[in-house]
């Protein structure tokens, strides 16, 4: 049965790879990009596939040479064998997880809305670093990013803030960020030394193309007004900012960030966009989970998803019980130990049957 998958997977994708040869498909932009991204996802496949063939075929060679040696030749055969065994156990797992469903968002670019939650501006502050921490790992990982809104706090926390985040694993490696972070430390405004408990709240959206969401103009409600700073401000004296209202859904966005209100409106609907795909995969998940036994994954594993707790230099992600004691170095963009173990959770839940993506 597996075999037989992974043929007619091999034989796609040389289909693919002819049709990409084809002069017809470098003329449409979309066929272009839809070829490409198949053959990316079935090269690891179908390389791997390939391996596995010539390991059984090295094993049966070997195999077939046992019985006709002896002494250290035999040895030296059967030592083959034994490798050839481990390759093929190995091969035959590493496809396994290969074949798991496709994530439909892997790949996609990350749009990333941090706010300020409980706790009053400690709470901003602490948005403030998460900001800070994710701009830093995405250099780390010589990832683009793009601020498409900051609304900052009095003491220079935000408010709330919009991260375009551009990079092939961007999306496998944030997805996991969506939640409550929780943040325990003594806050600049405590004047008794008392550590404080306060949260701030992370958004993590797949960008969205146009072609994958159809948005009718007649069901925007946009309004312009003038663009503010903190505390209340005039930023500029003309109606630049853009507040864009979804009517079917009443999902709302307002960008002031750009002088201009042409920009400002494109930024919108950008999150827009994003914003809508996530409620119809969500959706989608909702009438999934109905059926899944269990719903495993769901309802409390997005409640306080991690714990930074300062005097301790510690940072716990509660999903996975992971404690790491460099909240330092954390802060400071070192997230891979965390994102890894996060990935590798997933795969796990997948292999077992109890984690489907959406799509």
């Amino acid at each position: 049965m597996l075999d037989q998958r992974l043929s007619s997977l091999e034989e796609e994708y040389e289909q693919v790879e002819r049709d990409l040869a084809e002069a017809a498909a470098a003329s449409d932009a979309n066929r272009l990009r839809d070829l490409s991204r198949r053959h990316k996802e079935l090269g690891q496949i179908v390389a791997t596939w390939r391996e596995l063939r010539q390991a059984r075929a090295d094993h049966e060679t070997a195999e077939a040479m046992l019985a006709d040696t002896a002494g250290e030749d035999r040895e030296m055969v059967q030592a083959e064998i034994e490798g050839a065994s481990g390759a093929i156990a190995e091969l035959e797992d590493h496809l396994q997880t290969l074949l798991l469903p496709r994530d439909p968002n892997a790949g996609r670019n990350v749009i990333i809305e941090l706010r300020g939650a409980e706790g009053g501006e400690e709470a901003n502050l602490f948005a403030r670093d998460l900001f800070n921490m994710y701009v830093r790992y995405a250099a780390l990982r010589k990832w683009k990013v793009e601020v498409l809104s900051e609304d900052v706090s009095e003491r220079d926390g935000l408010n709330e803030a919009v991260l375009l985040i551009k990079g092939d694993d961007a999306w496998a490696r944030l997805e996991h960020e969506a939640g409550p972070h929780r943040v325990q430390r003594i806050p600049v405004t405590e004047s008794k030394g008392r550590v404080h408990t306060s949260s701030a709240t992370v958004t993590v959206l797949p960008e969205a193309e146009e072609v994958d969401v159809a948005i009718d103009p007649a069901d925007l409600k946009i309004d312009v007004y003038r663009s503010t700073g903190p505390g209340g401000q005039s930023v500029n004296t003309t109606d630049s900012a853009v507040r864009i209202t979804h009517l079917p859904t009443g999902i709302v966005v307002a960008m002031q960030d750009e002088k201009s209100q042409i920009q400002n409106r494109a930024k919108a609907m950008v999150v827009l966009r994003a914003r809508l795909l996530k409620a119809e995969q969500d959706r989608r998940a909702a009438e999934l989970a109905v059926t899944r036994r269990g719903q495993v994954g769901g309802g409390g594993r997005s409640e306080k998803i991690r714990t930074y707790n300062f005097k301790e230099n510690r940072v716990t992600d509660h999903r996975v019980n992971l404690t790491l004691h460099k909240l330092d170095q954390v802060l400071a963009g070192d997230l891979d130990e965390l994102t890894d173990a996060l990935m590798a959770d997933k795969r796990t839940r997948q292999l077992a049957g109890e984690d489907e993506p959406v799509g």
